[in-house]
């Protein structure tokens, strides 16, 4: 696949043969700013949209996560550090993948109690059944849940692309500093428009 035009590290490794589309957290808890969790992130949700509409044509793999706490004891350090987690229970409506990605019945979705999409889920035995050997990763936040996703993808030995207008973060100096540290270290950040092409779509 060609490099992007985009002045990224000179080690560029984009996709591979086999990618899946990781989306992180993208919760009505997370794209809702009525929760305590939320923002409001309308591009990032169109985005995705587009990312979706592409690995869906090409009948390509698709994982989502959510974060729910299923008892008092999981998690609890981190719950303790940001309480507002609390809010994430089987029953609660802030759980749900937003409606706009209209998640299809085969399109799984993974339930974390981390921050990454990897820690504690079985999320990378289900990519490797599936010969998966790159991910693009999305979602919510740049600075937790999507970085930490980054970083596990990499150290389970997958090329990850992080498409740039698809993750978001309530804190735009965060986001713009994650960004510039994941590509740096831990992945490729491309645009959408990038990955699409790299499709073929």
């Amino acid at each position: 696949m060609s490099k992007p035009s985009a002045n990224l590290e000179k080690n560029f490794l984009g996709l591979s043969d086999r990618p899946a589309l990781v989306v992180v957290d993208m919760i009505n808890g997370f794209t809702d700013p009525e929760c305590p969790l939320g923002s409001y992130c309308p591009d990032v949700v169109r985005a995705n949209i587009e990312l979706l509409e592409a690995f869906r044509s090409k009948e390509m793999p698709i994982f989502f996560t959510t974060v729910v706490y299923f008892n008092d004891h999981e998690a609890s350090v981190f719950r303790k550090k940001v309480p507002a987690l609390n809010l994430l229970q089987p029953s609660s409506h802030w759980i749900a993948v937003d409606e706009k990605l209209e998640k299809r019945g085969n399109e799984v979705l993974i339930e974390k109690q981390w921050a990454s999409a990897f820690f504690d889920t079985d999320l990378d035995l289900q990519l490797s059944q599936l010969e998966v050997d790159s991910l693009v990763v999305t979602g919510l936040t740049t600075s937790g849940c999507v970085r930490a996703s980054v970083v596990d993808g990499l150290q389970n030995n997958y090329q990850v692309v992080v498409a740039e207008e698809a993750v978001g973060d309530r804190n735009q100096d965060a986001h713009n500093a994650n960004l510039f540290d994941m590509n740096a270290k831990y992945a490729d950040v491309v645009p959408v428009k990038f990955v699409r092409d790299s499709l073929g779509f």
